[in-house]
């Protein structure tokens, strides 16, 4: 493919049983590989039920995070956020077990009819968005659940450690310390993926590097409306600032500020925590991406971006822009169509990365 392709979006064809796409790998595999250039599909929409929902976060979250972004450190109840989830979580026959990290727990999820996290198949180890801030696997259980379930893979949501008392650093050895307890626990590199929305699109992507410099290379890496990239003055320029309906400009002076102070408070090596730029990190070699943005949030940017420097070094990217969506979207499945849509799609890429 010598450009990026616009196509409106259709939903992919059914994958093959393993044994199948195991002897046929050539074949089934749909994604595209790169001459420099990102595949970029324009999905359709957005649907009454999207519209409603972003109206709803524009006059309710954006004014509240306009506020809050104005005194970021101060002790805002963050941890409200995921304990109040916990009672919103529909009944269901999903297995959740929690899983005790080092420093850190996770939930290992199964929807109804997966197998067991036993290492002969495959596995995703997903982190959760938040801003670094807030929410974890309560707050992200629907999202995580309906990947469960059209991936057909047990999902390992990390509770990592969050701002302001610990730096992303510390999240991110969360995020190692999940993915070496998949590799103890059997699963081939090969039969991982990683997966993440919002700041959890950072770490996925940051623990893919961190992993390739050990000589690690999981299957995929997928991301939903990712933040990958911490510095604030291109997002603040794009467009998108003022059709978003979830961030203002301010939202990224106040994550600066909270991030950068918790790295001062964290001493590596005699040092203070270095800010780290996944996207300054882009090297051949890394997992083939997949990335699912809303056409109107300002993490557009985040996305293209990374998508074209991927590309550029031979690493197959794929962007799905939606259009009129609000930032994560997928969080609104199943009120919002577009929402199960995507979802079911990226249970496809996963499979077929993994098959």
């Amino acid at each position: 493919m010598s450009a990026p392709s616009r196509v409106s979006g259709s939903p992919r064809e059914a994958i093959r049983p393993r044994d199948v796409l195991k002897a046929r790998k050539a074949q089934t595999r749909k994604y595209a590989s790169s001459d420099g250039a990102p595949v970029e599909v324009l999905e359709s929409g957005p649907s009454v039920a999207a519209r409603v929902a972003s109206l709803a976060a524009r006059v309710t979250i954006r004014p509240i995070l306009a506020v809050g972004s104005n005194a970021p450190t101060l002790p805002w109840p963050w941890g409200v956020l995921d304990f109040a989830a916990k009672a919103l979580l529909p009944v269901s026959a999903t297995v959740r077990d929690t899983v005790e990290l080092p420093h850190a727990s996770a939930q290992l999820v199964r929807a109804p009819g997966v197998l067991p996290a036993d290492g002969t198949r495959r596995i995703v180890v997903y982190f959760h968005g938040g801003a670094f801030l807030t929410c974890g696997a309560n707050s992200h259980g629907r999202i995580v659940e309906a990947i469960s379930n059209f991936a057909d893979s047990p999902v390992l949501v990390v509770n990592y450690r969050l701002l302001p008392k610990h730096s992303v650093g510390m999240a991110l050895d969360d995020c190692y310390d999940a993915y070496q307890w998949a590799r103890h626990r059997g699963f081939p590199a090969d039969q991982i993926v990683l997966g993440g929305d919002s700041a959890g699109g950072y770490l996925a992507l940051a623990l893919a590097q961190r992993l390739q410099r050990e000589g690690e290379e999981p299957a995929a890496l997928v991301a939903i409306s990712p933040l990958l990239q911490l510095a604030k003055e291109h997002k603040q320029a794009h467009p998108n600032i003022k059709t978003d309906a979830m961030f203002p400009a301010n939202a990224f002076d106040a994550l600066v500020k909270l991030v950068a102070s918790a790295a001062e408070k964290n001493i590596v090596d005699g040092k203070p925590e270095e800010i780290y730029e996944p996207l300054d990190h882009i090297t051949p070699g890394l997992p083939r991406t997949l990335i699912h943005v809303s056409g109107s949030e300002v993490l557009l940017h985040d996305a293209q971006l990374a998508a074209s420097r991927l590309a550029a070094v031979g690493v197959p990217a794929e962007v799905r822009v939606w259009p009129g969506q609000m930032h994560d979207f997928q969080l609104a499945a199943p009120l919002v169509p577009e929402a199960q849509r995507s979802l079911r799609q990226i249970g496809d890429y996963i499979r077929e990365a993994t098959g």
